[in-house]
């Protein structure tokens, strides 16, 4: 009997819609609410309150999914079980995949009387934004269906510094956190603020007016920038540098 991941919005099961489960042969079942069941052991009142989170699964006979307008579908990247020592990471230690391959593009949006076509093509290796977009599970792999501007740029190798932001956003290398106060005391790792200042790595092209005019970003590469705390997306780079990507709206000032 095929399984589905489960993962998307809660549906409550009642002792009602049991009747779709008789005749089914059952072997042991865990539920994380109410321990491991036996069979023989589901009654009516096994299945009173209880809570089941179903996966959004497109059916088998369904073998693609053509997003529409400026929604993209891209192939989750699958998650690192193992360190690169070798060693097996536990479900808690695995990282959230936020990133994949575009394999379907819709066919852009409109702005006033102008048509845009989608700035990612099939294919392209891409960073989202984290919880965006919707999660689909087709031909035995997850998939998610976001829109074009959840994108947060193109990455072709595997250490952020390469990043290419798309549309409005900006990639900065962060400064490092201050360790000692300016009397010279060390700081503890819990007291030491966030940065919120760093050196700009790259920027996208711009964004497009009502009129569908393309308007370039107001910082370049080189710049050391102010940006707001706790926006966009941390990253950690292959020389163990932090990097964040956000939109420039985020930006608050350049220092110089």
């Amino acid at each position: 009997m095929a399984t589905s991941q489960l993962t998307a919005s809660p549906v409550t099961a009642s002792a009602r819609n049991l009747a779709s489960l008789q005749g089914l042969k059952l072997s042991t079942i865990k539920f994380s609410s109410i321990g491991t069941l036996k069979p023989g052991a589901l009654t009516s009142r096994s299945f009173k309150g209880l809570v089941v989170k179903a996966a959004t699964v497109v059916a088998p006979k369904y073998t693609s999914v053509k997003p529409l307008g400026d929604r993209v579908l891209v192939k989750i990247k699958e998650t690192e079980e193992k360190t690169e020592g070798g060693i097996l990471l536990p479900t808690t230690a695995q990282s959230k995949p936020q990133g994949g391959e575009v394999v379907a593009v819709g066919e852009g949006k409109t702005i006033g009387n102008t048509k845009s076509e989608s700035s990612v093509k099939t294919g392209a290796q891409v960073i989202y934004s984290k919880y965006t977009g919707m999660e689909v599970e087709f031909n035995g792999a997850n998939h998610l269906l976001l829109k074009e501007d959840d994108i947060v740029g193109l990455l072709e190798t595997d250490d952020i510094k390469d990043l290419k932001p798309l549309n409005d956003r900006v990639l900065i290398k962060v400064s490092e956190a201050e360790e000692k106060t300016t009397g010279g005391l060390l700081l503890a790792e819990a007291s030491k603020e966030k940065p919120s200042i760093g050196t700009v790595i790259a920027v996208g092209p711009g964004t497009l007016d009502e009129e569908g005019n393309l308007k370039p970003l107001s910082v370049s590469p080189g710049n050391t920038v102010l940006y707001s705390k706790y926006a966009g997306n941390d990253f950690k780079g292959n020389d163990g540098s932090n990097y964040i990507a956000l939109r420039a709206s985020d930006v608050m000032a350049v220092l110089s």
